[in-house]
């Protein structure tokens, strides 16, 4: 009698157990792309993402610029059914600027950021998904590399499928930014829109990103055309291998930008 009931444990446990698998949300990286997709990470999941290179290049009015950033990290982790905390910070990042034949080198640390995403509609991010996104930027890079005072906002990330194929994705942003005299703070506005398809192991995806600084002094604008590439390889249905390329539309816009990196969860 007492094996029969040990074996009934054990049987609901495996059947538990396997429920709880099968009920896990699919793998949902931040990256690749400017925008941030609506998914939340399970309660008690752990997700790391990192850009391995993010070379931006840039010229205008007889000064070019040239930006490497390494091991740009993200950390992300569950906090309940519905909200996830994220944690950013860019470890070194090197900056060299030459203008009119002098040329300048900053580089170290970049500021941290630190975020909640709150589920508003489908954590797992299938059908359509909202979520919002508020975010603090700390001033702790270093000179020439992180701002000079902190800097926050929202973000709201929506996606739409399309069909069995596309999908739609939209991450409005509204900030409040510190002026460029740092004598006060101004609105900044952001919105990446794209569609992505998947092709195979592969997710392809394209956007449109446009922001607005509407700083007292003058108010500038930048845009660019992205493309992105993500893979999941199929033995490893917890890691994504991406790359990216994000193309300026306007002189205010760094000519381009190539980043590559990974996303693991745990």
């Amino acid at each position: 009698m007492a094996s029969i009931r040990i074996a009934t444990l054990a049987l609901a446990a495996a059947l538990l157990a396997g429920a709880a698998q099968a009920q896990e949300r699919d793998f949902c990286p931040d990256r690749p792309g400017k925008g941030s997709p609506p998914c939340v990470l399970d309660k008690g999941r752990f997700q790391v993402e990192v850009s391995g290179v993010d070379a931006t290049l840039g010229r205008s009015d007889g000064v070019s610029t040239h930006d490497l950033a390494y091991g740009g990290l993200e950390l992300r982790l569950g906090l309940a059914s519905a909200v996830e905390g994220q944690l950013s910070w860019t470890p070194y990042e090197r900056v060299r600027t030459r203008d009119h034949g002098v040329t300048s080198v900053v580089s170290g640390a970049g500021d941290l950021g630190l975020a909640l995403r709150w589920s508003l509609k489908n954590p797992a991010g299938d059908g359509l998904s909202i979520a919002a996104q508020p975010f603090v930027v700390a001033p702790t890079g270093a000179d020439g590399i992180g701002g000079d005072a902190w800097q926050g906002g929202v973000i709201v990330p929506v996606s739409v499928p399309l069909d069995a194929d596309w999908s739609l994705s939209l991450s409005p942003e509204i900030d409040a930014r510190p002026d460029a005299d740092g004598s006060g703070r101004h609105a900044g506005y952001a919105l990446a829109g794209g569609v992505g398809r998947m092709v195979g192991p592969v997710n392809l995806g394209a956007e449109l990103w446009v922001d607005v600084d509407d700083d007292p002094s003058a108010r500038v604008t930048k845009a660019s055309f992205d493309v992105t590439a993500a893979w999941t390889p199929k033995r490893l249905k917890d890691v994504q291998l991406d790359a990216s390329a994000y193309v300026g539309l306007n002189r205010r816009t760094p000519d381009v930008q190539l980043v590559v990196g990974l996303a693991h969860r745990f």
